[in-house]
């Protein structure tokens, strides 16, 4: 056999190689060798001399040096044993050292420190005659060379290697985690330009789209590990290690199913200063299709429709109480303006009772024929309206049975008080300090106390010489959250120091624009003092300036403007009675809602118009289905605004969780004035 007929052609095929990327398979060299003798057929590899005629040390340096060598040529595996050969026991060899190498996965990139592979010819006396002993050989390109450059000094050769491996598997984790979605996502979100520096990102994003596509294209497997192989040097490092960049954690984050806002917020933490603020909102295309093929799967795209609710709307058997003008409105019945006899003479009590809210409910209000109350303006935060579906058909978008929702003034659902107990702030003190407002900003609350110690972000959690702490702190740092509040409580008042405490607000970042203004609860024992402040923050304000002493308890010497004097909220007076309509607790609590959630008890006032837009529902109200697309539907409830009209129910709520109180002035045989308690 002419070993030169095995020899030329794989020299040949190594050189047709060496136009594409090497890289060597993982396989031990030792063996490649033994593979390589043991694929000879019988008896064409006879003794000679000591050993087998084709086991030199020369040859065995090829095949352990470039015997495992591989291409990825057109998306396919190519070695340097795919040849055609005429003698049959070398095409033999070569096949099955083909497929020995391509059943190997690629461990490495190839690179050598010799600019030559073996030895292509030698010299030796055979029977007294001089013979040519052919091996195989090969030249490794190295720069001044036809081909690409595989030469390197030996000593660089674990570094550069190693970098180049790298490479490679961060940019396959990278293809193999990114999901199409947050690509779009974050492609959307620097087009909008809500993200901080985002068209930075821009061509990094995009290059590996166009790679992530080409790659996602390709069957599952080795196709997809041979594509990041035959392309990790081939672009920019920072696409390929895209999954290493702030970027890319974004993409990752995404990928993982992280909500968009903390996604997004994690990213600004790293490459946004302290004090950015972001111009869009962060909703991404894809999440608005998505949202918007659930409303339409659910049947609910006309539930999404709202409006004030009225009293026509109201079914008696949701009712607790109705005077005689508003069941005549609800039930259209031109008798009831008949007057069978006259009624007693009302007496006057001027005895003021207190009573628990489910006994006025269960005892009192069956017996009246009609009741006032006093909107107080400590009541601002209680004046709430009663939403209905626009469409009577609709079905129920809520996690109740019926289309009624409810928002109180500010937007608040809830009280203050159930906000901090959900942020994990102490409402059982025997002073609490509740502060809440409705966007991004960072707010911040402070206590200055007797002894000058200053409560405020920076002693957080720690617990002041008069017992007081800071608990709950929230859009410190970045905007988290559009419901944030802050608490300070003093749980006992045996440690509180007699004298006088200061409480303020600071506005450490102004982030928007919107929903400025803020709510603050100053709960002593029990007895709530609401303060509301309607405009934005300019740097520190004095909220109130209290007195503690042992004998009198918390005094409010004095505070914003809010307490007595009277004003006009939603186009009635405060500090005045009031005829009330209706009485009916919240939409969860009437027959088909189950108990869903917290009761509230609505007093709903004649001549009472919220003249805003109010929200036509709220999150925390919706059908488990949209909790996936909860943040495109919050935005489409903020902007769902609610037109106001003249005969809407609005009136006062009460939450069955927030102790409070109302003077309600009975009317029936007899006056009676009672204090209700909730």
């Amino acid at each position: 056999m002419d070993f030169h007929a095995f020899k030329a052609p794989v020299e040949a095929q190594f050189k047709r190689l060496t136009k594409h990327d090497l890289f060597c398979v993982d396989v031990d060299g030792d063996a490649l060798w033994e593979h390589y003798l043991a694929s000879f057929p019988e008896g064409t590899n006879p003794i000679f001399r000591k050993r087998t005629e084709h086991d030199c040390s020369s040859c065995r340096r090829f095949v352990k040096v470039l015997g495992g060598v591989v291409a990825i040529v057109d998306g396919e595996l190519k070695s340097v044993w795919d040849v055609k050969i005429k003698e049959p026991a070398y095409a033999a060899v070569a096949g099955a050292m083909s497929e020995f190498v391509k059943s190997k996965a690629i461990d490495r990139p190839f690179l050598h420190g010799e600019k030559h592979v073996g030895t292509d010819k030698n010299h030796g006396e055979v029977d007294g005659a001089v013979r040519t002993f052919n091996h195989f050989y090969a030249d490794i390109p190295w720069g001044r060379n036809e081909g690409k450059t595989f030469f390197c000094q030996a000593a660089d050769i674990p570094t550069k290697i190693g970098e180049m491996k790298t490479t490679q598997e961060v940019f396959l984790r990278s293809l193999q985690t990114v999901s199409q979605e947050a690509i779009d996502t974050v492609l959307e979100l620097i087009a909008n330009k809500s993200l901080y520096r985002g068209e930075e990102h821009k061509f990094v994003v995009t290059e590996f789209a166009k790679l992530k596509q080409a790659h996602d294209l390709l069957p599952a497997g080795e196709a997809r590990v041979l594509f990041t192989w035959a392309n990790y040097d081939k672009v920019p490092p920072s696409v390929a290690r895209v999954r290493n960049t702030a970027i890319g954690t974004l993409l990752i984050n995404l990928s993982e199913n992280m909500e968009l806002e903390q996604a997004v917020g994690k990213f600004d933490a790293v490459m946004a200063p302290t004090n950015y603020k972001r111009p869009t909102a962060l909703v991404s295309k894809a999440m608005v299709e998505k949202a918007r093929e659930a409303v339409v799967k659910l049947g609910i795209g006309d539930a999404l429709e709202r409006r004030h609710a009225r009293l026509t709307d109201i079914s008696v058997n949701d009712i607790l109480f109705a005077d005689r003008s508003a069941r005549k409105v609800m039930n259209g019945d031109v008798f009831d303006q008949v007057v069978v006899k006259a009624p007693a003479k009302a007496q006057s009590l001027d005895k003021v009772e207190t009573v628990g809210v489910e006994e006025f409910v269960r005892h009192i209000l069956p017996k009246v024929d009609s009741i006032e109350v006093m909107l107080e303006n400590r009541h601002a935060g209680n004046l709430v309206s009663l939403i209905a579906p626009q469409h009577k058909s609709a079905k129920p978008l809520f996690k109740w049975g019926n289309g009624f929702s409810w928002t109180y003034n500010g937007e608040v659902t809830d009280s203050i008080k159930e906000k901090v107990k959900r942020a994990g702030g102490n409402v059982s003190g025997d002073l609490c300090c509740r502060l809440a407002w409705f966007n991004y900003d960072d707010l911040d609350l402070h206590m200055k106390e007797p002894s000058g110690h200053h409560i405020f972000f920076g002693t957080k959690s720690t617990v002041s010489p008069s017992g007081g702490r800071l608990d709950v702190d929230m859009n410190a740092g970045r905007g988290t959250t559009r419901e944030p509040v802050e608490n300070i409580f003093y749980a006992n008042r045996a440690t509180m120091k007699e004298g006088e405490y200061r409480l303020s607000v600071n506005q450490y970042a102004r982030r928007e624009v919107d929903n400025v203004g803020f709510d603050i609860e100053i709960d002593w024992l029990g007895e709530v003092t609401h303060i509301h402040y309607d405009k934005a923050l300019i740097g520190s304000a004095e909220i109130a300036h209290l007195r503690y002493t042992r004998a009198k308890g918390i005094e409010i010497i004095r505070s914003l403007p809010s307490t007595q004097v009277s004003r006009s909220l939603w186009g009635i007076k405060t500090q005045d009675f009031h005829r009330v309509t209706t009485v009916m607790l919240s939409p969860n609590h009437w027959a088909e809602g189950n108990g869903t959630g917290n009761k509230h008890y609505f007093f709903m006032l004649d001549g009472c118009v919220n003249e805003e837009r109010p929200r036509g529902f709220f999150n925390e109200f919706l059908i488990d289905e949209l909790s996936p697309h909860r943040k495109v539907i919050e935005i489409v409830g903020a902007k769902s605004k609610v037109e106001s009209t003249v005969d809407q129910l609005s009136g006062l709520g009460f939450s069955s969780t927030q102790r409070n109180e109302l003077l309600v002035r009975a009317k029936g045989s007899f006056t009676r004035t009672v204090r209700v308690q909730f």
